[in-house]
């Protein structure tokens, strides 16, 4: 499953947040952030007044106490009591990319071979994703991360006919519209398994060429 996405600032009109300038410059920062889990991706969320805003969170909800309540990047079982809680719409987020990668199955032992997936006019779309806010170390042995912090992950579903010949097992939960994504942020919640359960069609995405993919793991925008 998906555990590395590219999301690009310049398109996601965060520059100034991020940066501290609005247009893109010569001085070739890269505007494009690679997400891996624990790492901070931007994401559009509800505030306490019900309206939109950008924040900037770390990728992965603590998991169930029984599994030790590691980070969970993509959630599938909302059945779960453990994400019941935060199926509400306070809770639903939305998660630009420009792109994310899956490793292929049939990869060699040992070489993993990534691909990256993106809209074939490289804009950008969203991940249905669930947020929440959690006090306590968020980092490791050797670099705690002790207070509070803003969490995310997002749904994954049946992979679709671009992905599975890729990955067979799962990919993220698309979301491609103005529509799409209003119903994610509103719907009840009971309707979002359904919402989960949509097959993306296969020409919404792209498989990036070799070349191409350099951009979304350290290159500059063109």
């Amino acid at each position: 499953m998906c555990n590395r996405y590219a999301s690009d600032i310049r398109k996601a009109g965060l520059e100034r947040e991020y940066y501290g300038f609005e247009e893109f410059s010569e001085n070739r920062i890269n505007t494009i952030l690679e997400v891996f889990p624990k790492s901070i991706g931007p994401v559009i969320h509800p505030n306490e007044d019900e309206q939109l805003q950008w924040s900037r969170m770390r990728w992965g909800l603590p998991g169930p106490p029984q599994f030790g309540g590691a980070p969970v990047t993509n959630i599938r079982n909302l059945k779960s009591a453990h994400w019941r809680p935060l199926l509400g719409p306070a809770h639903r987020c939305l998660v630009p990319f420009t792109a994310f990668s899956e490793y292929e199955d049939a990869s060699p032992k040992g070489a993993k071979v990534i691909r990256w997936f993106a809209s074939p006019d490289r804009s950008m779309l969203a991940f249905a994703g669930i947020w929440r806010t959690w006090s306590g170390d968020y980092g490791s042995k050797k670099e705690p991360n002790v207070g509070e912090h803003l969490l995310f992950s997002f749904l994954t579903t049946d992979a679709n006919d671009l992905v599975r010949p890729v990955h067979a097992k799962a990919m993220p939960v698309v979301l491609t519209t103005e529509e799409e994504r209003s119903e994610w942020l509103t719907a009840p919640a009971e309707q979002i398994e359904e919402i989960q359960s949509r097959v993306l069609p296969a020409d919404v995405l792209e498989i990036v060429a070799d070349d191409e993919a350099a951009q979304f793991v350290g290159g500059y925008i063109k």
